[in-house]
């Protein structure tokens, strides 16, 4: 895309990742002139390759760290620029957490220049291991402050509070999403979540690795609806405050490694490792706010039918790996 200051356009910050592929296929199906910015740290070229072939996409390699100068007129900002999984984040915590922090206040910047609307995409990490279940959105959290996890956490949790005094100070028009697992195709191999860790696993024969009891829960919400959800929250009369995205319906990590051995048809076995520091034992969002503000929004895709697309994904992509 050749872009000018008479062009107006999407920026999407991370978009070469899961999510952010996933949210830029959506908007160009929409007609959106999409500016993708992603480091290519945890993001993949091979995402987004079939889009920088049309016109109205661009791709830029830029570390969002530092500040970025577009010359088109923005008409929207998504923030998916951080890694995402533990595995990603913990190999360079300061990084992590300056992403959160500093590239979250540069992307601001320019939404206050350009006069723009933007989304962060928080987590629910930002309630750490929750004493109350389902977590709402005025629940503060539980969170370790020093820990292997903080980047992370405490990276979100700050980014959340520089949309809410960039609101508050320079009426910057800021929507703020906490995204629960999300899972589907387009996850990378190495990912290192439960998800595409178990169908890797059963797919080639690997024992599936289970840390801790296997009592731990998660909410598992297929992609799609977690972008149909961000979509909504770029409505007009969409209030500035968080919202949850993702899925009520609580699995334990046992019945999701089981449903997926059941799934592949594969007779891995299980194996057991001890807990790592800080895991959240229970992960389910009340989502009551959403489907409130958001036209109803709720997840429509059932667990078993978005783990068969997600597990054909993976098996021709580790054909080709």
């Amino acid at each position: 895309m050749k872009y000018d200051n008479r062009v107006r356009c999407t920026i999407v910050a991370g978009g070469a990742g899961f999510i952010g592929y996933h949210l830029c296929k959506r908007l160009l199906k929409e007609g959106r002139n999409i500016v993708c910015v992603d480091n290519l740290s945890t993001g993949r070229l091979n995402n987004i390759a079939k889009f920088i072939e049309e016109e109205n996409f661009m791709f830029l390699n830029h570390d969002v760290i530092n500040a970025l100068s577009i010359d088109c007129d923005v008409d929207e900002i998504y923030n998916l620029a951080c890694p995402a999984s533990p595995a990603q984040y913990q190999k360079d915590p300061v990084h992590t957490f300056l992403t959160s922090v500093v590239g979250t206040k540069n992307l601001l910047e320019l939404a206050k220049e350009k006069n723009a609307r933007i989304l962060h995409f928080s987590t629910s990490e930002v309630y750490g291991n929750p004493s109350i279940s389902p977590q709402r959105e005025d629940y503060w959290g539980n969170v370790n402050m020093y820990g292997p996890r903080s980047c992370y956490d405490e990276g979100k949790r700050g980014a959340e509070t520089l949309f809410h005094d960039y609101q508050e100070q320079y009426g910057i028009d800021t929507r703020i999403v906490r995204v629960f697992n999300t899972y589907g195709p387009k996850m990378a191999i190495n990912d290192g979540r439960v998800v595409s860790n178990f169908i890797v696993q059963a797919l080639q024969g690997k024992p599936l690795t289970i840390y801790g009891n296997g009592k731990q829960t998660r909410s598992l919400q297929y992609i799609d609806d977690l972008i149909e959800g961000v979509l909504r929250m770029m409505a007009d009369d969409v209030p500035h405050t968080p919202i949850n995205l993702g899925n009520p319906h609580e699995m334990n990590i046992g019945e999701i490694a089981d449903l997926i051995l059941r799934l592949t048809g594969s007779s891995s076995p299980i194996v057991y490792y001890p807990l790592p520091q800080d895991d959240p034992q229970q992960r389910c969002p009340d989502i009551s706010k959403a489907t409130k503000l958001l036209d109803g929004w709720q997840p429509r895709i059932g667990i078993e039918e978005g783990l068969l697309k997600t597990i054909e994904y993976f098996k021709k992509e580790i054909l080709l790996n």
